[in-house]
């Protein structure tokens, strides 16, 4: 499912993964400060990952911590292992040990994929419902996140969207059930393309040496069948976040 965007993508690199986790986190402040003035509220999905993390980190500390709308703002996920919320795996809970057991964020507008339910397309379908009730949409109207944060692997799988998988060709439901046979935990949930290619703002967020070959593959190659080069909002920002490591391979000069 190839997607026409209206604006190109935005390429940051910053000098290393520290700087990247920084510029990161103030971009998602900017994002949600932006969203709460036009719109009362921002919401937010939260990628897994390394690089995430970090950026999480950075944003649960003094003085960044200070500057978002938690009161107004809304957390989601865009991808989830099957397993619970204490499970080593979860995507959840590295993102509450990082943020959002750190901040003023209420409870009530947290929202994570029940991983650990037993019927994988129910726990799907489940999400894809509170996606609904919250973002109160019209039946079949996709949900318009303010922001998604995306990580990128080296197979160049992004949340858990990977090469081959049937999930790729979805064009309507918000959420699938899917199985990555080579990951550790094979049963996982993820956002589908029609609702990522919906946001306001798509960010990726890459580092390190490893990425290289992966994201030049990505935006150096304009017919890239990788998922991640499916990521291509209608009408909202493409934005690639990387630190130089990842971007070395990129003919692009350093910006952060």
């Amino acid at each position: 499912m190839i997607v026409d965007m209206q604006f190109p993508p935005e390429i940051i690199v910053a000098d290393d993964s520290a700087k990247l986790a920084e510029t990161a986190a103030r971009a998602i402040i900017d994002a949600a400060l932006e969203a709460v003035k036009a719109r009362g509220r921002f919401t937010i999905s939260l990628a897994g990952g390394s690089t995430p993390r970090a950026t999480y980190e950075r944003l649960a500390q003094s003085p960044l911590r200070e500057q978002m709308p938690w009161a107004h703002t809304w957390i989601f996920f865009g991808d989830e292992r099957g397993v619970g919320p204490e499970h080593p795996e979860s995507n959840f809970r590295m993102a509450n040990a990082a943020l959002i057991s750190k901040v003023p964020v209420p409870a009530t507008q947290v929202f994570r994929i029940r991983g650990e339910e037993g019927d994988p397309e129910a726990a799907a379908t489940n999400y894809a419902r509170t996606l609904s009730e919250v973002f109160g949409g019209r039946r079949g109207e996709l949900p318009r996140f303010d922001l998604i944060l995306l990580g990128l692997g080296v197979d160049g799988h992004t949340a858990s969207l990977f090469p081959g998988s049937p999930a790729l060709k979805e064009v309507f439901r918000p959420v699938a059930a899917v199985h990555a046979s080579a990951a550790a935990v094979p049963q996982r949930f993820t956002l589908t393309f029609p609702v990522i290619n919906a946001a306001a703002i798509v960010m990726f967020l890459a580092a390190g040496a490893e990425k290289a070959k992966v994201v030049k593959a990505v935006l150096g190659e304009p017919t890239s069948a990788l998922p991640a080069a499916m990521a291509r909002p209608r009408e909202g920002r493409l934005v690639w976040l990387l630190d130089r490591d990842a971007a070395s391979l990129l003919n692009v000069a350093k910006s952060r």
